[in-house]
This record gives C-alpha cells, structure tokens and sequence, in this order.
C-alpha cells in the first residue's frame, strides 16, 4: 500500500518515547498511523491505546487499518479527547502529539489547504465544524484580517494592513488560486503575479524592481509569498493555537508515572508554546510534573530532508513525568 503521509522525526520519536512490550500509548493526532504504527508494533497492547484525530478522512483509514485490533479509535480534537480521557480515568505510558497538517490534507485540493492546487476555500481539519476559509476570507473585516495575518502569520502591521486591504476590496473569493494571486499582487504589484507564479514553478525568467525582492527572498527557500498568509487563515479556522494552549497542562495528568510525552510543531508560535510550558512545568524542583528529556529541540537530519522537505520546520520536544 502507498503510503499516505511520512512520518516526521520517526527515529527520533521512537528514541525519546523508548516504546516497550506491553506499554499504553495515547496519539492525540494519528493521521495516517505513520508514528503509531512503528510504536504499536513494539507494544503490542492495542487494548490499553487510543488513536485520536479530528479528520473524518484519517479516521475512516484508521478505523480500517485497525479494524481486526481493539485500539480505541477517537474522532475528536485533541483537547477534547484529553478532557474526555481525563474524565474517564485513564492514564498512558507514552503520549504523542504532532501538531503539523498532514500529506493529505495538503494534497487534496478540495482542502483548500496548499498553494500548489486550486480548490475550494475550506481549510478546516474537522469538515464537521462551521467555520471555514470562506467565511474568514469573505467576512472578516479588514481590521479583523490585519490581525489574523499578524498573529499568526507574522508579518509586519504595515503588510498586514496592505495584504486585508486588498482581500476585503476584492471580495468575494471562491478558490485558493484566486486568492493566492490577490495577496502577490498586492505586495508586489497585479501585473507581476504571472511571472511570480512561473518562477515559483522553476522558469528562469528575468525579472527586476519589485519582483527580484520575491525571486532573491522566496524562490531559494521554495516558499510562496502568500504562505504565511494562508498559514494564519488556516490557523484561525482550525483554532490551532488555541488548542495547543489549551491541551498542554492537561499531558502530565494523562500520564502514568514515568511516561514520556512527545509534542512536534511546525510553526514558531506552536514551539514557544510548547516550550515555555515545559519549561514552566519542569521548574519547580521537587515539585514538578515533569522533567526534559530534550534540553533543546531536535530538529530533522539531511537524510530525512531529503527524502521528506515537509520536514524541514519540524521540532521534536519532549519531557517525563515524575
């Protein structure tokens, strides 16, 4: 079978979760079981392991994957299948949690989710919730989209303001394509967005002024000007941050004692998160609930790079419990 979505970190995940025979083991974002299969094949215990994602289609895979297994299988986000979890009763020996979208999700262009397809304007991992891109693009107002785009997308004020601008005048917008071309013509002037979309393609045409900004900041790195800009409407739709913020104090009560948790994010205000809360959590002596198993981040090696470029923004932290 092809596989549907390559793990990030996998080694190293498996280094710091250190799975054994007969352990529990809770994935809170299990996707495509690219992390869970490896961990279950060394436990064996499906029975004390739960399987968590908010994505109907990964939870259809995983409900077939495992279907002859008595894994439990959750469809749920991740803060509310830890309260749930919480409120059962039940606690694990490992807990893993990758905060990245999946291959999937980004292939699929009916997602709305990648820049290289045409699709609808959705970006929702749950296609049950209400929100969606359409309704953030469409009807936030300019105000509201100037923070959007700085919050989460980390731009300045000024191209904040420039890029909603442009969006709320013109307005609506019914494909990612359509949208992608409003926010580079904004920056970089309409009459440039086909050469922009050629060398985000490879051409190798001239370019000057404005448009050699974008071929000497963006075309090395491999990285559309307006991704920043889809990231932050992604992470509004899906309340990503929120999530995160939300989940973290919940880990070390989900965990039996001397369980290791293991959290990947893929974005720099998901890592601070991660990292000021384990941080705060392991600073308190005697008292704490929690101790670092990572110093510092790990980060992928060139191997995996190469195979894998998605990884490339990954970071692995990880801690025990006391």
């Amino acid at each position: 079978m092809e596989e549907l979505h390559k793990p990030v970190l996998l080694s190293e995940v498996l280094a710091v979760l250190a799975p054994e025979a007969g352990q529990t083991y809770l994935d809170l974002t299990a996707g495509y079981a690219g992390h869970a299969e490896r961990i279950l094949d060394v436990t064996r215990n499906y029975k004390g392991s739960c399987l968590v994602d908010r994505d109907a289609f990964a939870i259809d895979f995983l409900r077939g994957k495992y279907e002859s297994e008595p894994v439990e299988i959750m469809k749920a986000d991740f803060y509310g299948a830890a309260l749930q979890l919480l409120q059962r009763g039940n606690t694990f020996d490992m807990i893993l949690a990758d905060f990245g979208v999946s291959s999937p999700q980004l292939d699929e262009a009916e997602r709305g989710f990648s820049l290289k397809h045409d699709g609808s304007l959705d970006m929702r991992m749950d296609r049950e919730q209400d929100l969606t891109a359409s309704d953030v693009v469409n009807g936030y107002s300019e105000r509201e989209l100037t923070e959007v785009f700085q919050r989460y997308g980390e731009v300045s004020s000024g191209l904040a303001r420039k890029v909603a601008r442009e969006i709320v005048h013109g307005r609506p917008y019914r494909g990612t394509v359509e949208l992608a071309e409003a926010i580079v013509g904004s920056v970089y002037g309409k009459r440039s967005v086909n050469r922009i979309n050629g060398m985000a393609k490879g051409s190798g045409d001239a370019v000057s002024g404005r448009e050699a900004e974008y071929h000497n900041h963006y075309r090395g790195r491999k990285v559309h000007p307006a991704t920043r800009f889809f990231q932050a409407i992604r992470m509004e739709v899906n309340d990503e941050l929120g999530e995160i913020e939300r989940t973290l104090p919940l880990l070390p009560k989900l965990l039996n004692s001397g369980g290791r948790v293991a959290l990947i994010s893929f974005h720099s205000l998901e890592d601070r998160l991660v990292k000021n809360y384990l941080k705060e959590a392991t600073s308190y002596g005697e008292e704490s609930e929690l101790e670092l198993i990572t110093k510092s981040p790990i980060i992928a090696g060139n191997e995996e790079l190469f195979i894998n470029p998605r990884a490339r923004s990954a970071k692995l932290r990880a801690a025990r419990r006391l």
